[in-house]
């Protein structure tokens, strides 16, 4: 019991050791230079918050309200099995080859 009430405590002194306010830059360093184009130097903020392409809005409701689906004239149901195609391989009669390194040569 007294092994738990240590560690507990221990850990409750590490999660509150940690410095809260605002950022500054290390001892001897300075902010990175304002870049050309900018209007003024970045702020540790500026320099923290992502960009929207690095981490872009997420969106997971697709629908805001539901409502009926528009007719699909493509949606069709599958077909009869009497009606279905039929397959390749069910062809009596083989094809005639017109073209092929048989037939290339031409007689002269």
């Amino acid at each position: 019991m007294r092994h738990k009430i240590l560690l507990a405590g221990a850990m409750l002194a590490l999660a509150a050791c940690g410095k809260v306010g605002p950022l500054e830059p290390a001892a001897g360093q300075r902010l990175p230079i304002k870049p050309l184009m900018a209007r003024e130097a970045p702020t540790p903020e500026d320099l923290l918050a992502f960009d929207p392409q690095a981490r872009p809005e997420r969106v997971d409701e697709l629908l805001k309200r539901s409502q009926p689906r528009k007719a699909d004239p493509f949606d069709l149901p599958p077909p009869d099995a009497n009606l279905a195609p039929t397959s390749p391989t069910e062809v009596t009669e083989p094809a005639a080859a017109t073209t092929g390194p048989d037939n290339a040569e031409e007689p002269r």
